[in-house]
């Protein structure tokens, strides 16, 4: 299955998890977009912080991908992975149709990292490689206290990678998939499109027999709304999406 027909069919089974999941639960709140670093929990030194947001600007000039650092106070009773794809989605973080945004999370209170990956970017940002870097970059110095020498080891490790010339990204991230056994097999892809083909013939029949079709159809709406980055600020999101992809770690 191609890498874009992989991408719109787990968009699809996403939503669709995501009608049937009851009760609904209140979006939680974030953080303003202030920049390509947003240390709401206040553990980056103003020099370090002002390091890492030229080179970040740096990358996106070279690549058009935007990477950006935030540090949470609090993840307010959710897990990492859901806070983590609900805030790169309002803050739009990405280039839109594109969705190559990255966004490296830290909340030290509830000692959890994330790397949240953009649609777009998961070929050369595989979880498995994002498990990686998260493992031997981040979590030893993190471990150790120095939350701010994490935080630059892992903007380095995800610099780096989403610099290299595509061929040689796409090597490395299969080369880290096929050592450490996370490649996906091919009974994944048939399981999402069985779900999808599903999906979408009880959406017709539906429609055909005058029943309500709306449960069925609402979620592609849902991912397919404008999204809004950051106010008025300088920097904001290019409308980018994410969908649950990239690795979490826990210290």
């Amino acid at each position: 299955m191609s890498m874009l027909a992989a991408r719109w069919f787990g968009s699809l089974a996403f939503g669709f998890a995501l009608a049937i999941s009851l009760p609904a639960e209140a979006a939680p709140t974030f953080p303003a977009l202030t920049g390509r670093v947003v240390d709401q929990a206040d553990v980056i030194p103003a020099q370090v912080e002002n390091e890492l947001s030229a080179r970040l600007e740096g990358l996106e000039a070279s690549t058009s991908r935007q990477l950006v650092i935030v540090t949470i106070a609090s993840l307010q009773g959710y897990e990492i992975e859901d806070y983590g794809y609900q805030l790169g989605r309002a803050w739009g973080i990405g280039e839109a149709r594109k969705d190559t945004g990255i966004l490296f999370i830290v909340a030290p209170n509830e000692r959890r990292v994330r790397i949240e990956v953009g649609y777009g970017l998961q070929p050369v940002l595989t979880d498995a490689l994002s498990n990686a870097i998260l493992r031997e970059e981040v979590l030893p110095s993190l471990r150790d206290g120095e939350t701010a020498a994490g935080i630059v080891a892992g903007a380095d490790a995800l610099i780096e990678q989403l610099s290299l010339p595509a061929d040689e990204a796409l090597a490395r991230a299969r080369a880290v998939e096929t050592a450490s056994g996370e490649a996906k097999p091919d009974s994944l892809s048939l399981f999402i499109i069985g779900l999808v083909a599903v999906w979408i013939v009880l959406g017709l029949i539906g429609a055909i027999t005058g029943r309500r079709t709306d449960i069925w159809f609402w979620p592609l709406f849902f991912l397919m709304r404008g999204r809004r980055g950051g106010e008025k600020d300088p920097f904001r999101g290019r409308g980018g999406s994410f969908g649950g992809g990239g690795a979490s770690g826990r210290w």
